[in-house]
């Protein structure tokens, strides 16, 4: 429980009759560090032994099947009782002895590992929470939320649940936890509803493919990654034999496993299965290369759960408009156009000066034409279109005057009759820079379809741009109404940002919009149009952020390190790519915490340290300092949690050295250097050390006063300067 509530004027939420106990004062004197130790690096490696269910309708099956009520746990990384609870509750013995009575479920919308399964099909379970992996942990806390929280995000929390569906009780905001586990306890001692006893050993392992426990799901999933050729096919054969109920994560194992008959079969089976995890099976499927009428198969088959997933249906929709060659867009005219040697040279010989003075000029001498006042409207659009959006006041207001330049001649074409595609385009980019977005969007669907390679550079691709993005909106806004959409859309925006992918012109953010587009979908162009970007935007921010996920989610910490060590071991590779190998670094560090690997944790700091050093001896800039204060953080709380107290010392000294303010900023695990430091002085208080004590009282009284702001979440109310991960 974090500082702030804990001060708070709450003792215990008991839904249970007679036990409430709103407005009970904490304990004078009681400090929170001390009620919730944290857990220790120790700790932390000691097994999770409470059995978690994957999902809520497995939970209530269960539930009913064996007549146990349900027992909701909510947690939360960062805050001081949910630390401990993770690190050291749910992994003492005696902890899950008392849970074991419940059906348990886990809810935490903090992602731990960068993806749930590796390249194999095979689980990834949590390192906070145990068995479950973080994608069933976050999925489960929406519909808790919906369910049981009465509106209010708190953690820790503890939910009975019973068969019927009502609380039983709801412990929240207490002072110690030995009333949680009293209640917790009180739960099944005063329950009327005899659970039936669980027979574990009289049935085949081929007989517990179709249990919902995850007990029992476990151990299959075992078998089959064991288990020799004719255990995995007889294994797989009883998930086919149930149809319709065939379990997901089997059918998952053989699907990505190395066994090409086993994983064709697998593929047959996700087009009768019926379980509602066949929605996420069935999108990561495609992901891969597939010959076309196999991805056809699966595409149907996801849509066979329109009706009660929108996900399904608007994959479903989009992976069909993915495989159409036909759209808005004249696509083989344009992948002409770009591959002609002269066409960067053509898109910029537009000179909108001189377009202007000839169109004023053809005006004069043809008053009742619409061609001169469309040149005219195009000159001053491109004239505004080279003037930064934000900028000098006398500049801006010179900038808005010819977009309205632009909008009057505009009008008066198409009052003389004037049409067609150039007169869309302009009208489409002149709405959207002066903020009416639905006409932009209108305006640049009609003029897509005819606008011309040979159109002025910057008019064609701000058109293009605003073509795709008025498409995305579009199928957002049927997702959101939950309708369907046509598949063309889809095949749209890949042309759209295809194509500007290779203008000359093209910006990086074009390709950013393009990766996460298909890369949301799973399609398997993402990554090569991230590489592509990357070549051609080598110090893009925005394409470094999306690379940094995808090494994540596809290899793992390890990955992330091994491409930028190559990356910026290149002879011609540019200062910038060590500050961006630095964040990775750090990135890195963070998701070996999450997995409490603190040995690679601590490599992976110090590698991003030495990175910015090279960063700053290349470029003089100092831009790095506040990661390299976050690296420092880093390593002292990992020197924490191994029990070393000088070494945390020290490097919490460095990093209050190297960027000051950086002390109250969150890195990826939701811990401040303060708050490190809070936790450091109570473990020197215990250990009798007073001198670092007092080092340590020092260098907070320090620090700006802005430093030692808490995190937001620690706040009675919302902070107008949040904290930021990014410095």
């Amino acid at each position: 429980m974090n500082r702030f509530a804990f001060a708070a004027s709450f003792a215990i939420g008991l839904a249970a009759a007679g036990l409430a106990q709103e407005g009970v004062p904490p304990p004078p004197g009681l400090v929170p560090e001390r009620v919730w130790p944290a857990p220790t690096a120790a700790d932390w490696q000691k097994p999770v032994v409470i059995q978690w269910q994957r999902t809520w309708p497995d939970a209530v099956q269960l539930a009913r099947e064996t007549k146990r009520p349900i027992l909701v746990c909510v947690n939360m990384d960062g805050e001081i009782a949910s630390e401990h609870y993770a690190g050291v509750r749910y992994r003492d013995p005696a902890i899950g002895a008392l849970y074991e009575p419940y059906v348990c479920v886990i809810a935490s919308v903090y992602r731990h590992n960068p993806r749930d399964y590796d390249q194999e099909g095979r689980r990834i379970p949590c390192p906070r929470f145990g068995c479950v992996t973080c994608g069933e942990h976050i999925a489960l806390e929406p519909l808790v939320f919906d369910k049981f929280l009465d509106g209010k995000r708190i953690a820790p929390r503890h939910i009975m649940v019973e068969l019927d569906g009502q609380k039983t009780y709801d412990v929240f905001y207490t002072w110690d936890t030995e009333s949680v586990f009293a209640t917790i306890d009180q739960g099944i001692k005063q329950r009327t509803i005899q659970a039936l006893p669980v027979v574990r050993g009289d049935r085949s392992l081929l007989e517990r493919v179709q249990s919902v426990d995850s007990r029992d799901r476990a151990e299959v999933e075992d078998a089959f990654r064991s288990g020799d050729a004719a255990r995995r096919r007889a294994l797989l054969d009883a998930a086919l034999q149930l149809g319709a109920a065939a379990p997901v994560e089997l059918l998952r194992l053989a699907a990505q496993g190395l066994d090409a008959n086993l994983a064709g079969a697998a593929r047959q089976g996700m087009l009768r299965a019926e379980d509602p995890g066949m929605v996420d099976l069935l999108a990561d499927t495609l992901r891969a290369p597939l010959a076309s009428g196999e991805r056809q198969q699966l595409v149907e088959a996801l849509g066979r759960f329109a009706n009660r997933s929108s996900k399904a249906r608007t994959f479903a929709n989009a992976h069909r408009g993915f495989a159409a060659d036909r759209g808005t867009l004249d696509t083989g005219r344009w992948q002409q156009a770009l591959a002609g040697g002269d066409y960067a040279a053509q898109v910029r010989a537009t000179d909108p000066a001189e377009l202007g003075a000839a169109s004023d000029q053809a005006a004069g001498q043809r008053p009742t034409d619409p061609a001169p006042r469309l040149a005219a409207a195009e000159a001053s659009l491109l004239q505004a279109l080279q003037l930064p959006r934000q900028g000098h006041r006398q500049q801006q207001a010179f900038r808005r005057m010819l977009l309205e330049d632009a909008e009057r001649s505009a009008a008066a074409a198409v009052t003389l009759g004037g049409s067609g595609w150039q007169l869309d385009a302009v009208s489409a980019v002149v709405a959207a820079e002066l903020g009416r977005t639905a006409a932009a969007y209108e305006q640049a669907i009609a003029a897509a379809a005819a606008l011309p390679p040979e159109a002025p550079g910057p008019l064609a691709v701000a058109c293009l741009a605003l073509f795709a993005e008025a498409r995305q909106e579009a199928i957002v806004a049927a997702v959101r109404e939950q309708r369907d959409f046509p598949p063309q859309w889809t095949t749209d925006v890949h042309a759209a940002y295809a194509v500007l992918g290779k203008h000359p012109l093209g910006q990086d953010r074009h390709v950013a919009h393009h990766f996460d587009f298909l890369d949301f979908f799973g399609t398997p162009e993402a990554g090569a149009v991230l590489d592509a970007g990357l070549q051609r935007f080598p110090a893009s921010a925005p394409l470094h952020e999306r690379l940094r996920q995808r090494l994540l989610q596809t290899g793992g910490p390890e990955a992330l390190l091994g491409d930028y060590a190559r990356r910026t071991a290149a002879a011609d590779a540019p200062p910038a790519l060590h500050w961006f190998a630095g964040y990775a670094a750090l990135c890195a560090a963070e998701a070996h915490r999450r997995q409490r690997a603190e040995g690679p944790a601590r490599a992976a700091y110090q590698h991003g340290l030495r990175c910015f050093a090279a960063y700053r001896e290349r470029s003089s800039a100092t831009d790095g300092e506040h990661y390299v204060a976050m690296a420092h953080a880093g390593l002292a709380r990992l020197a924490l949690e191994a029990g070393d107290l000088e070494a945390a010392w020290r490097a919490l000294e460095q990093a209050f050295t190297a960027a000051p303010l950086a002390a109250a900023s969150l890195d990826g695990l939701g811990h401040t250097a303060v708050q490190t430091a809070d936790m450091l002085r109570a473990r020197a208080e215990a250990a009798a050390q007073p001198h670092l004590v007092q080092q340590i009282d020092a260098a907070l009284a320090g620090l700006p006063a802005e430093a030692l702001a808490p995190p937001e979440y620690e706040r009675g109310q919302p902070n107008p300067r949040p904290n930021r991960r990014r410095g």
